[in-house]
């Protein structure tokens, strides 16, 4: 049968840019299709794929004010939101990968220091006065990713369109997907892109295996538990 790929893409994005630093939509996009096919490749094989599922959130595109500056914000016109519409635009042009959009939950999103901003905040090595326009980043959950693709499992296995799925993906709420598919008879691998996992997740996974290599590591040992 085939493999089926679904990526986690905000979790992708955020390792793709921590190993490769920014680069443009376009040739991330690229980048990322490189990857999938490179994990077709198993055991001196190569594998069918079946279909490559890319599951993320459009940009904002509401207006707010910000809280240290007082200026109005556009969303829709900042660097992030074209950086995201221009790579969502170039993954519908690559072959066999499907878009999976949920959307940002604007009605709960705020304003909210960065990481390491608040926990200088809450060490008070430093004060609200001190923060800078750049210190702040206003933040909004995702909804209906995790759903999207527990959905798209299920389907996969009920339907058998494919006997192996590797998830692109970094923590745990994909459990109760997996636990089903594996009990369908799916090939389960979990690909963390070296980011590192909980220990008790590889109870519910059949293999481990990053195949996009490190800065400074040899792409032949960029695989760590190779499938099969």
């Amino acid at each position: 049968m085939a493999t089926a790929i679904l990526i986690d893409g905000d979790f992708f994005l955020r390792r793709y840019r921590a190993l490769h630093g920014k680069q443009p939509p376009q040739e991330v996009a690229e980048g990322m299709h490189r990857m999938c096919l490179e994990h077709l490749n198993q055991s001196g094989q190569r594998r069918n794929l079946y279909r490559i599922f890319f599951y993320d959130c459009p940009p904002l595109t509401k207006k707010a004010h910000h809280p240290i500056t007082g200026k109005a914000v556009d969303f829709s016109k900042t660097p992030v939101a074209v950086w995201r519409l221009e790579f969502h635009a170039a993954l519908k042009r690559l072959r066999k990968v499907a878009l999976r959009l949920g959307y940002l939950n604007e009605h709960v999103a705020h304003w909210t220091p960065r990481p390491e901003k608040l926990k200088e905040l809450l060490l008070s090595k430093t004060t609200v006065a001190d923060l800078a326009e750049e210190d702040v980043l206003y933040a909004a959950p995702q909804k209906g990713v995790d759903m999207r693709i527990g959905l798209d499992i299920a389907s996969i296995a009920f339907k058998q369109q494919a006997d192996q799925i590797i998830l692109i993906a970094g923590d745990s709420d994909f459990v109760p997907a997996a636990k089903l598919a594996r009990r369908e008879g799916i090939d389960f691998i979990l690909d963390p892109i070296w980011a590192t996992i909980r220990s008790d997740l590889h109870e519910h996974i059949d293999g481990l295996r990053t195949v996009l290599p490190r800065p400074n590591i040899r792409p032949k040992d960029a695989a760590t538990h190779p499938p099969g």
